[in-house]
Parts: C-alpha cells; sequence; structure tokens
C-alpha cells in the first residue's frame, strides 16, 4: 500500500510542475494536469490536497470544478480563446497536417466539453 501511495505522490507532483510549465508553453495544457494533480494527491496524501486546494492560483480552479455550481461565463469564455489561441500558435509552429488535424480535433472536443459545462454568472468585483 505504501508504494501506491508513493507513486500517487510522484505522479502528482509531476502532473503539478508539468502544468506550471504548461502556463509558458501552448503545447502543455495546465488545467487538466493540475486536476490530475488534485487527483492523486486525494489519493496519496491529504496535506498535499488540502494544499493545492488552498493555493491562491490553483485554489480557485479545483474548487470551480468540484462545484456543482459551474464555472464562472468569463472564465470558461477565456479557457476556450486562450485554448484556441495556443493552438493556432502551434498549428503555426509545427506546421504538419497530422498535428494540425489531431490539434483541432483536440480543440473542437474540448470547446464542446467546455460549452456544455454548467456556467453562474460571475462573481461581482469590489471597487
Amino acid at each position: 500500500m505504501q508504494g501506491k501511495r508513493i507513486f500517487f505522490i510522484i505522479l502528482g507532483w509531476f502532473s503539478l510542475i508539468t502544468g506550471i510549465i504548461g502556463i509558458f508553453l501552448p503545447l502543455l495544457p495546465t488545467t487538466p494536469l493540475v486536476l490530475l494533480a488534485a487527483w492523486c494527491f486525494s489519493k496519496s496524501s491529504e496535506r498535499f490536497h488540502t494544499w493545492l486546494i488552498e493555493h491562491k492560483y490553483f485554489g480557485p480552479i479545483l474548487r470551480d470544478w468540484q462545484s456543482s455550481d459551474g464555472i464562472p461565463k468569463r472564465t470558461r469564455n477565456r479557457a476556450i480563446l486562450f485554448m484556441w489561441l495556443g493552438m493556432t500558435i502551434s498549428i503555426i509552429i509545427v506546421g504538419r497536417f497530422w498535428a494540425t488535424l489531431c490539434l483541432i480535433i483536440i480543440g473542437l472536443a474540448v470547446s464542446i466539453y467546455l460549452l456544455r459545462m454548467p456556467t453562474r454568472p460571475d462573481p461581482e468585483k469590489s471597487s
């Protein structure tokens, strides 16, 4: 049982670090990797899971994902916009038909998924 716990901790940290790198590299998706890290930590380390859920930047993503209220509409729209922007840059840089086709299929699937997710009104900004 200890080996399984260590495996999930290592996989969680690997996912989180790769997700952080994905903030700067358009080919690496940050949010799914952070979600995977949270899942791995939930299976292995309550301390790391709590730290990630309460994190200043990653916590809101995870709390939105776990709630049944949905994600803020503005967040969803930004995610779709930046995903397509990153994919367009990747398509231009890579320039291969098969990569372009794969990116478009993935982009369409993720866009459809995000558009079907429940949304909630954006939180009011305090002035």
